[in-house]
């Protein structure tokens, strides 16, 4: 990764950037006295990092994963038992993008509903519900898992209302569930809502350790300690047991303090930058219905974006144009917005729809 100035405002990412230096010189800042080596990830800081993210999340306990990836899959393969069937979102990491594996490996088939949306609706579960347990060849659904924020959607969130509802019917079925929320605590300082209470809808809950954290690698999967319990087991079996991971786990667990408020304070400052944003001639922030920490920035089309992108970088506001549409430009909020104060981000984007305009030969606008 390319290094950053100490004041620069990266607006791409859940986390703040991080280069090799600023890794060792984080584990340089480490008190020994709080570091302990861990046995193929079992006890000293790790057993720290799972006891401080249990307590976070309200769970009873934890247990270090070396990736969501097999959190997540670990999740399904305990919670459904001898009813190897999970129901999940369609745009959902875990259906797209971890090659088969749950059924591959573990023999769990994935249900995915609500094809191209963030979400699936109570009534569209229950019906998929209902379906599984009719069929000719009865093959009941044991575990339902929800992913939110929704990345493949622009991070848009399941609405609480829509989660309690699911969750709810889950219990009157005898099926148990699972929270993806390895960015729950970016849609927490969206919504307002603590990661407690989205946790405690859930049997089980996976968080991230390297998205936001400030560790280099590593999840952590929550729930109770009848489901939690001797799962390590199944970690090593799937290769997982890393012989070490205690230095991951203290980066994380420093990471964790006081990112709730730092978080929330990012997004708060953001909201009023938009808004302000919003004011400047030649530029649209659009906020999805159900957003956390994504928004699309619109240029007016005589605001040519790779003129607008270079002026930000010389004023060390890092952007990058979307994906899937070249006048826009995807915003992902994260704690750099805190370095600068928004009247110095303001004055970035003005200069930078100025000099786009100029450089293309386009008169600077008048305001």
């Amino acid at each position: 990764m390319t290094p950053h100035s100490a004041d620069a405002v990266v607006l791409r990412g859940d986390g703040e950037p991080r280069t090799s230096a600023d890794t060792l010189r984080q584990l340089a800042e480490l008190d020994p006295a709080d570091v302990e080596a861990d046995v193929y990830s079992l006890g000293g800081s790790v057993e720290r990092l799972e006891r401080r993210f249990a307590e976070m999340l309200g769970k009873e306990t934890a247990i270090f994963m070396p990736t969501g990836t097999l959190a997540n899959h670990l999740a399904l393969r305990r919670l459904c038992g001898t009813r190897p069937k999970a129901v999940v979102q369609e745009q959902s990491h875990l259906f797209h993008d971890t090659g088969d594996s749950v059924a591959r490996l573990s023999g769990i088939t994935l249900l995915p509903l609500a094809n191209g949306k963030p979400w699936f609706t109570v009534d569209e579960l229950r019906a998929a519900l209902d379906l599984s347990d009719t069929e000719r060849v009865a093959s009941p659904v044991g575990a339902v898992m929800v992913e939110s924020p929704v990345r493949r959607c622009a991070g848009q969130v399941v609405p609480f209302d829509q989660m309690e509802a699911i969750t709810g019917l889950c219990r009157e079925r005898g099926v148990a569930t699972h929270l993806d929320g390895a960015r729950l605590y970016m849609m927490s300082a969206a919504t307002g809502i603590s990661p407690r209470e989205y946790a405690s809808l859930y049997d089980t809950v996976y968080v991230s350790l390297y998205k936001y954290f400030g560790a280099p690698f590593g999840a952590v999967l929550a729930g109770t300690a009848g489901l939690i319990d001797g799962l390590y087991h199944d970690r090593r079996m799937f290769g997982g047991g890393l012989s070490s991971a205690y230095l991951a786990a203290e980066l994380a667990v420093r990471g964790a303090e006081g990112f709730e408020e730092r978080f929330a304070a990012a997004m708060r400052q953001a909201d009023d930058l938009f808004d302000a944003l919003n004011d400047l001639p030649g530029l649209e922030v659009r906020r999805f219905e159900h957003g956390s920490n994504i928004v699309l920035l619109h240029l007016d089309e005589e605001v040519r974006v790779e003129s607008f992108v270079d002026s930000l970088r010389d004023a060390s506001v890092l952007v990058y144009p979307d994906d899937d549409d070249a006048s826009a430009i995807r915003l992902t909020v994260n704690t750099t917005i805190l370095r600068r104060s928004n009247a110095e981000l303001l004055d970035a984007f003005r200069a930078a729809v100025a000099a786009a305009r100029e450089r293309d030969g386009f008169p600077r606008s008048r305001e």
